[in-house]
Order: C-alpha cells, then structure tokens, then sequence
C-alpha cells in the first residue's frame, strides 16, 4: 500500500493528450507542484528533466516512473498520467509510454526513495494492473487501482 496522501484525485490526470516527454514532464511537474506552495512547475519539471539526463526512467510495457529530489519537501509526493496514446520515452524495451507515475522525495529520504521506488517498479509489473490503468475512465477509479493493497493479479 501507498503512504498515505503521497497520491490522491486531484494529482491524477486521466486521458491527456501530450506528444513528447517534454510535455508529459511538465505536465507532471504540474500536477506534484500542486501538492504544495512552495514548489513551482518550472522547478518540479528542471529537476525531472536533470534525473531523465541520467538515464531513462521508462520502466517498460508502457511504464515511466520519473523520479526526483526536492530539498524543499518534508514528504515524497506522487502524481499520475495516463496518456490518450503513447509518446516516444526511452524505455528499457523500446515501447511507447502511456502511463506515468512521477515522485518526489525529499533530498536526503534515500531508503524511502529506493522503497517506494521498487514497490512502484513492482506494481507496475503487473501486466492485470496496467490494463486496467489503461481502461480506468476517471482518477478516482485510477486513485482506487493505485492503492489496492492486493495487486490484481494476485487477487
């Protein structure tokens, strides 16, 4: 299970129509910068940007996981996107992204970052899970696959 409010509705975007990595990082970058005052969209979308510079963080099957440090946050904060039709990302295999959970961590939270990181990674590893991503209509019912403790393909 998610940490508590580390995702809720309103950071969830559901049928977005973006064309680039570009774009889904700042709308991204949006998305988490709402979850606090002191955070911009432009600062949220720099440091997305600076971690992709480092390697990809398109995880495969239609998965990214865009990942940063924020210094001026006490609590990781996530947000998601599901994309009308996937964008070119840099995955591990090559496929088109159309999924997104973003995350950022505080600057010095490393064994929470890995954590939260891996269990995402998990997650998403299920293939019953990313279908219904993919055919959930609202971020409420995306909010719900999100935090089902029970992956649905163990269900």
């Amino acid at each position: 299970m998610l940490p508590p409010e580390l995702i809720v509705g309103r950071r969830i975007a559901c049928r977005v129509e973006v064309t680039s990595k570009k774009r889904l990082l700042e709308t991204l970058g949006e998305l988490l910068a709402s979850a606090s005052s002191i955070l911009s969209p432009e600062t949220v979308f720099e440091r997305l940007v600076e971690r992709e510079r480092l390697g990809s963080t398109g995880l495969g099957h239609g998965i990214a996981l865009p990942h940063a440090r924020m210094p001026e946050i006490k609590e990781p904060i996530g947000a998601f996107a599901q994309l009308t039709s996937g964008i070119d990302y840099d995955a591990i295999d090559g496929a088109r992204v159309d999924l997104a959970f973003a995350l950022l961590v505080p600057e010095a939270a490393n064994e929470m970052h890995l954590k939260l990181l891996s269990y995402l990674a998990g997650k998403f590893s299920d293939p019953v899970l990313r279908a219904q991503l993919r055919g959930a209509t609202s971020p409420d019912e995306i909010l719900a696959l999100l935090d089902d403790p029970v992956p649905p393909g163990d269900a």
